[in-house]
């Protein structure tokens, strides 16, 4: 087998999304936009990835090789950028890297045409329901491969032409570099056009093979926002049914978006309009939802989160932990069975096993202190917080202690003992041991 190397361009602005950011670098289900071709690269085991970036975003890419485009002259010249990283490759496989619905399926059945076909080089064409700004496919009397022609430079007979050029190719490297030091800015665009290279080869007697592609859908790429949305439905389909093949509930996959990062366990169910982001993890059996954001937080087996509720990054709810509604908790560890029911905020806090937080309690966790920053908030096992208590960091309330509703809590409370009782803290210590409270509790 000869060495396979995949060149990715991404140096390109995007300047169709109009927008700051250039386009590979978009977000998009967890990933950026140029990620998801790099993960379909990945996945046919190429011996050498390099993506091609611009000088300014050289620094964007951290687990991958980079080779810079110095200035933006075409995808002709974005790939001979490569040429030092990949110049001694047998094969080449070229990408675009803003095609996120590609998969590493759709590059094995290229792969596999262009090795069949002994071709010196494969080009992906699709037929997609409008063919846009694609780059036509232009063939001889025989089928075979004539020409591409970019959009710009088409005629409006060749414009009507269905079948597109994807931007995807695989070239015997010994084929493509010469080529590539032939290619002239003979174009509307004044670039170097890496279909200036197919056609190069062509003229030249070279088998030059076409594969169309199984599945248009796969080979859409994004130029706009309007596209990068309808690519963003696409993935959020693509990761719920895998999701649910594995078997999760998810009850509304239209509204439940889903990173592609994020892990869930059988079982778990998840209702509509939720989000889970980055590497939010739910455990078997657990409830998410509705209305339900978690970012980057740890849920875990038969807990409940929702509905409104807001997850944020730290966050870890152990097995049949409860944050209800109009819950927002971050940086905190909520402890196994414990509940922070509803209308609270818990912001760098420690809630122990079996504690139960009452309705409308926050903790202010900001210190009043220059330069002090955020400070930690614990509550101890089976303890129970009144309804609308400020538990003003740093503090603990003890294991089996009791809040007063309506408190606000500065000092520490000693396990089983009972505090609060506004204007200003009271503790009476050993009072909830001694039994002299009555459970009456808002759930």
């Amino acid at each position: 087998m000869k060495p396979l190397a995949a060149v990715i361009m991404a140096a390109g602005l995007g300047t169709r999304m109009k927008s700051a950011l250039p386009k590979h670098l978009h977000p998009l289900l967890g990933r950026r936009l140029v990620d998801w071709v790099i993960e379909a690269a990945r996945e046919v085991g190429p011996d050498r990835l390099v993506v091609v970036a611009s000088p300014e975003h050289r620094d964007a890419f951290a687990s991958v090789e980079v080779a810079v485009q110095e200035r933006p002259l075409g995808t002709g010249d974005a790939v001979r950028a490569a040429r030092g990283a990949v110049g001694g490759a047998g094969e080449l496989l070229v990408l675009s890297g803003d095609h996120p619905l590609l998969t590493g399926a759709a590059l094995e059945r290229l792969l596999g045409a262009h090795r069949e076909a002994g071709a010196a080089a494969t080009v992906l064409s699709f037929e997609p329901a409008e063919p846009r700004s694609y780059g036509r496919i232009l063939r001889d009397g025989d089928g075979r491969l004539r020409a591409i022609v970019e959009a710009a430079d088409a005629s409006p007979d060749e414009l009507v032409i269905r079948e597109v050029n994807s931007s995807i190719y695989v070239f015997e490297g010994s084929s493509l570099w010469p080529v590539l030091d032939e290619l002239q800015p003979h174009n509307a665009q004044g670039e170097l056009y890496l279909t200036d290279a197919v056609r190069l080869l062509v003229d030249a007697g070279e088998e030059v093979a076409v594969h169309r592609a199984a599945h248009a859908a796969e080979i859409e790429g994004v130029n706009t926002r309007a596209e990068l949305a309808a690519a963003a439905a696409a993935l959020r389909d693509r990761i719920n049914d895998g999701h649910m093949l594995a078997g999760v509930t998810i009850v509304d996959p239209a509204t439940t978006w889903i990173d592609a990062s994020v892990e869930l366990a059988v079982d778990a169910l998840v209702e509509p309009f939720t989000v889970l982001r980055g590497s939010t993890r739910v455990g078997a059996g657990a409830q998410v939802g509705p209305h339900a954001v978690a970012v980057d937080a740890q849920i875990g087996p038969g807990a409940l989160v929702g509905p409104f509720c807001y997850l944020r990054p730290g966050t870890v709810l152990e097995d049949g932990a409860k944050a209800g509604t109009f819950v927002e908790l971050k940086q905190a560890h909520i402890g196994k069975g414990a509940k922070v029911p509803h209308l609270s905020y818990f912001g760098d806090a420690e809630v122990g096993e079996g504690a139960n937080v009452g309705a409308g309690t926050i903790t202010a966790n900001l210190s009043h202190k220059p330069g002090v920053g955020k400070q930690r908030t614990k509550v101890g096992r089976s303890a129970k917080v009144g309804i609308q208590n400020s538990l003003v960091a740093p503090v603990e309330i003890g294991d089996g202690s009791w809040t007063a509703p309506h408190s606000a809590i500065t000092e520490d409370v000693p396990p089983d003992s009972l505090a609060g009782f506004p204007p200003r803290q009271e503790t009476k210590e050993g009072y909830v041991r001694e039994g002299d409270v009555h459970e009456d509790r808002d759930d």
